[in-house]
């Protein structure tokens, strides 16, 4: 009778413990909110933000980053609703360089071409400023100034011209050419490069971009891509990298289709390219993410599955990301 007892217990505590492991991988499996994502994305971009201080009204201000970019701001054309601004007003600064820190917080290089497609650009460093008193937003009235070093994205690009950047209402960022239709700002909208440096010139605080767009002659398709069960466009995102451009690109698959389908439906990915297509979402205050080499076909399906992602800490992803030659 004991033994039956016994047994009988030991089978009731085996069947607790199974079903707390099964909560517990549920919970460990189920998907995000969308505002879970949206917060690891933010959590990223504010320990990627440096902050500094100025003196509005002292004249031109040279602020330096860690990565060595002199940043111009003459205090004396700083205003709060169309007025001049005096005493100590706080700086917000963002620089990215790296594909790896673009994907963290959402900032990939897509470009809005005339026709309004996007397609991808090749970075020479994404930047943002912002300027607050008492936690009010401030504008500007003149120039700032940005001296960028080429080596920070593999050496100095002809090419490259300034770019504004565009967030949507779902968080994403897109990059309009800066260039103003008179030509007031030069044919490269404010980016001159000489030597060891990008020395770019813009009007406004916000997202601001040195590119170009990726050029490649092979014809183009479109492809598709499936998330994990219980994934979409509000709880994950979609990437892609392609192979042997270096570390300053990072394209998006921005559009979610009726099926559930991450979709690049503008026609722009060129057929045999060499990428890695990246699935990328948040668990648990952490990453949990796929990334798979392909060589891409007209109108290719991927797919991912839950057993595919792996589950790292940001700096791994990061890591991770940048890793992809």
């Amino acid at each position: 009778m004991k033994t039956n007892l016994k047994n009988i217990g030991l089978l009731f505590l085996a069947t607790i413990l199974f079903s707390s492991c099964n909560d517990e991988n549920d919970i460990t499996t189920a998907p995000p909110s969308a505002s879970e994502f949206k917060a690891v994305r933010k959590e990223a971009l504010d320990r990627m933000t440096q902050k500094f201080t100025l003196t509005a009204g002292a004249g031109l201000v040279t602020l330096t980053s860690s990565n060595g970019v002199k940043i111009g701001i003459n205090g004396s054309c700083l205003t709060k609703n169309g007025n001049p601004v005096t005493g100590i007003v706080d700086i917000e600064y963002v620089e990215i360089f790296k594909k790896g820190n673009m994907l963290v917080t959402n900032k990939p290089t897509m470009g809005i071409m005339p026709n309004g497609d996007r397609a991808l650009l090749i970075s020479g460093g994404e930047f943002f400023i912002k300027a607050t008193q008492g936690g009010q937003d401030l504008g500007i009235s003149c120039n700032m100034t940005l001296q960028v070093p080429t080596n920070l994205t593999g050496g100095l690009d002809a090419a490259m011209i300034l770019w504004n950047g565009i967030i949507d209402a779902n968080g994403d960022l897109a990059w309009q050419n800066a260039m103003d239709p008179t030509g007031a700002n030069g044919d490269k909208g404010g980016v001159k490069g000489e030597q060891n440096n990008y020395f770019v010139s813009f009007g406004k605080f916000g997202w601001t971009n040195v590119d170009r767009f990726y050029s490649d002659p092979r014809p183009k398709t479109s492809l598709l891509v499936a998330a994990p069960q219980g994934y979409n466009n509000t709880n994950s995102a979609v990437y892609l990298s392609y192979d042997g451009e270096g570390q300053n690109a990072l394209a998006q698959l921005d559009t979610y289709t009726a099926a559930g389908l991450f979709s690049e439906h503008y026609g722009q990915i060129p057929i045999g390219l060499a990428c890695h297509v990246i699935f990328a979402t948040e668990q648990n205050g952490q990453w949990r993410y796929a990334i798979k080499g392909v060589t891409v076909q007209a109108n290719d399906v991927y797919t991912f599955t839950l057993a595919d992602t792996t589950v790292g800490t940001e700096a791994q992803l990061i890591a991770a990301i940048n890793a992809i030659q």
